[in-house]
């Protein structure tokens, strides 16, 4: 079975449209891209296209791959200080001579869309409730919730580790009382811990890594790395053997969507605390 999130995408951005139209001023998302490569490109664009369906301002602050992390710490500081700007992020990954978390950092709380400062994780570590939570690992909540699927008693496996998926998403599903294993290239027997488990999610990208014999029948599979071999895309996950006994999200296709349309519901979000709208 597909968990369809693109009929979930459509109606977060559909509710948000609606939302939007009754405010007295429309919020405002601004993202910083400092290193022009083709996918970093390819995400703001998408982010554009979203905030503008539904009706929010965006602007997109473009920066040479050589701007000093001086230059681009004192960009921020404006962005922190402009009352038009509801929200903000600053495009990852960055050139090398550029210390990414010092960067994340500057960003003020209220204004980090993307969650990703210490303060905003100590928050979600700490669980304190609040309805902006990082993208990736806020859209596969809402995904289960789509579903009714509770996280109460469930054995959950989260492959690989990062700062954008695996840590928050770990502390958000311990926060809903999930019993939660995270897997790396140093764990012994993956499928051990997989064959276990009601929920897999794999960001790993790794292509075929999970396969039909590492999981057991009616799994819930959230497939969120994607590797490009040759001109093909494969996911992490073994769509094609997975998919007749398992509940998984569909392939071809870019889960990215439900991750700008959280970026979009979270900046609408931080113009209301600010408003009071």
């Amino acid at each position: 079975m597909i968990l369809d999130w693109k009929k979930i995408a459509y109606e977060i951005y559909e509710d948000l449209k609606a939302r939007i139209s009754l405010l007295r001023k429309k919020p405002t998302l601004a993202a910083v891209l400092v290193w022009s490569n083709p996918a970093s490109i390819a995400y703001i664009s998408q982010k554009r296209k979203f905030a503008q369906y539904v009706w929010m301002d965006f602007i997109s602050i473009e920066l040479g791959s050589d701007v000093s992390e001086d230059e681009l710490l004192t960009k921020l500081d404006w962005l922190n200080s402009d009352e038009h700007i509801s929200g903000y992020i600053v495009q990852l990954p960055l050139p090398e001579h550029i210390d990414a978390q010092k960067i994340i950092d500057r960003i003020i709380p209220e204004k980090d869309v993307d969650w990703f400062t210490k303060q905003n994780i100590g928050k979600l570590f700490l669980w304190e409730e609040n309805w902006l939570i990082s993208c990736t690992p806020k859209w596969i909540k809402r995904l289960l919730d789509s579903y009714s699927i509770d996280l109460k008693w469930k054995n959950v496996t989260i492959i690989w580790k990062s700062n954008i998926v695996w840590k928050p998403l770990s502390l958000l599903f311990i926060n809903h009382s999930a019993t939660v294993t995270v897997c790396d290239i140093f764990t012994k027997d993956l499928s051990e811990h997989t064959l276990k488990s009601d929920i897999v999610v794999s960001a790993a990208w790794v292509a075929n890594l999970v396969t039909k014999s590492m999981i057991k029948p009616w799994t819930v599979i959230i497939d969120v790395g994607f590797n490009r071999i040759w001109d093909k895309i494969v996911w992490d996950c073994d769509f094609a053997e997975l998919e007749a006994d398992n509940l998984i999200t569909p392939v071809p296709g870019w889960v990215g969507a439900m991750t700008v349309a959280m970026l979009i519901e979270n900046t609408y979000l931080a113009h209301i605390q600010k408003t009071h709208e």
